[in-house]
């Protein structure tokens, strides 16, 4: 988008698609008040809601409602801001949105110019876009604002707002203040060499230098985990047909989602649901049952194995569902083994296979024990259960949080985004270099120097203090239109 296109005022419906009580039409751009002078035939004070009609060409009402003037830069966007508040129809709201372009175009009385020129229909996300440029807002925060309405928990939502009212940016721009201040001195050091500054003994650059990375470190700790509180994990449940993976999807969720019948191969395609387990959200995906390929002819079922393998090579996590009452039969076991050894091919440790010993109501205690301490479950990788009691189930939702990293605490936690824990792991790697040149004895200060410098700008893409246009269309894009 062009400069001139980011001046331009803009206009857009800001509530939700469809029908509602209440419908909201925005206009943010500089000089807005003759704008809101034509549409309400009135003078409106600034930052009190006047209620009256909202007036087409002629004079007649569109609509009846509130109008509420922001004038900048105190308001949102930090320009003028024109909020229309009517009745939640979605015709009524495009009618308004075409006043707003059609008064903005006509020309004003007084002066014969256009009432508002260049007024134009927002993309996505700019109203947000307009507050950064504007710093009413930084980028994490922005991203917060679509973070807080995507939230799929009440732990993810309060996360976002804790990064919307600045939580996760103060810690990032305290780094940012300590890298600036080493910069400085060492800066300093190489611009005047003659003073023969013993840098490192005086400003103790080692000792500022392991704080900040230990601060670094505790920073990426609680964005690792606000990142999992906002992507979640997708957990695949895979295994031979009737291993009771759609009982057990049905047990997590809490619900009947999945048709569950003695008879092999009931499910031939993906059913997926998302359940929260102490507020991180996991995407559960029930699959086609997994056989050898010689043992079905049925084209149907083949193309739902191989829809299993795809969905398997895209997840998270693994459950691997192992049958009890069927762990004894020859061909039953040779064919598990084989799964989990195509498992480790497909997956090639890019994610955690968890095998589960369904049915446990069905065998003695003693079958449970040996087939949970023997292969193919290594060590802290295997929980037994049964999907129709319920038996085991907090075990394997524990054992799903482990092995995500959760910390089992959402208090203090601030949401972030993958993009945030790689600009987080990017200045921690420059850090240790310059941990690494402050430790040699001749000095290094030039490249000491650099390494601050690229750490620094790693933190600043994290709330936009560097950030390239093409970062800001890509995150802006995805935000709704009228926010």
């Amino acid at each position: 988008m062009s400069w001139s296109d980011r001046q331009s005022p803009i206009v857009a419906v800001a509530t939700a698609p469809g029908r509602g009580a209440v419908g909201i039409v925005r206009v943010s751009g500089r000089g807005v008040a003759p704008l809101a002078q034509a549409l309400t035939g009135r003078t409106l004070l600034p930052r009190v809601a006047t209620y009256g009609p909202f007036l087409d060409a002629d004079g007649q009402a569109i609509d009846h409602g509130l109008a509420l003037y922001f004038p900048g830069p105190h308001s949102y966007t930090g320009e003028d801001v024109l909020e229309l508040q009517g009745h939640g129809g979605p015709v009524v709201l495009q009618l308004l949105v075409a006043r707003c372009l059609t008064a903005a175009a006509a020309p004003d009385a007084a002066t014969g110019r256009p009432v508002l020129p260049g007024l134009r229909l927002a993309q996505p996300g700019e109203f947000t876009e307009r507050a950064f440029l504007n710093d009413k807002i930084d980028l994490a925060q922005a991203e917060a604002i679509a973070d807080l309405i995507d939230a799929s928990t009440e732990a993810a939502a309060r996360s976002a707002t804790r990064s919307l009212g600045g939580a996760f940016s103060h810690e990032v721009n305290a780094l940012r203040d300590g890298l600036i201040h080493l910069r400085m001195l060492v800066e300093a050091t190489l611009d005047f060499p003659e003073e023969e500054i013993d840098f490192l003994e005086k400003a103790n650059a080692r000792g500022k230098l392991d704080g900040l990375q230990a601060a670094l470190q505790g920073v990426m700790r609680q964005a690792r985990q606000g990142a999992l509180l906002r992507e979640g994990l997708q957990v695949v449940l895979a295994g031979q047909p009737n291993a009771g993976k759609s009982s057990l999807l049905n047990a997590l969720a809490g619900a009947e989602l999945a048709i569950v019948t003695p008879i092999a191969g009931t499910t031939r395609d993906k059913v997926s649901e998302t359940i929260q387990i102490e507020g991180v959200p996991l995407k559960v995906i029930d699959t086609a049952g997994l056989r050898a390929d010689h043992e079905t002819s049925d084209e149907v079922e083949r193309i739902g194995m191989a829809r299993s393998w795809e969905a398997i090579g895209q997840a998270d996590a693994v459950l691997f569902l192992h049958d009890l009452s069927r762990m004894a039969e020859p061909a039953y076991a040779a064919a598990d083994a084989e799964i989990a050894q195509r498992l480790g091919e497909a997956l090639a440790g890019a994610s955690t296979v968890i095998h589960v010993f369904n049915k446990a109501d069905a065998v003695a205690t003693e079958a449970v024990a040996t087939h949970l301490a023997a292969p193919p479950a290594p060590a802290g990788q295997a929980v037994a259960l049964s999907a129709r009691t319920g038996e085991g189930l907090d075990s394997l939702r524990q054992r799903l949080l482990d092995m995500a990293g959760w910390q089992h605490q959402t208090e203090g936690l601030f949401m972030a985004r993958q993009r945030h824990v790689q600009a987080l792991g990017e200045a921690a790697e420059h850090l240790a270099l310059a941990q690494a040149h402050a430790a040699q004895q001749d000095g290094a200060l030039d490249l000491l120097a650099e390494e601050l410098r690229l750490s620094h700008d790693a933190l600043g893409r994290i709330t936009g203090a560097f950030s390239a246009d093409d970062l800001l269309g890509e995150i802006f894009s995805r935000f709704c239109i009228g926010k």
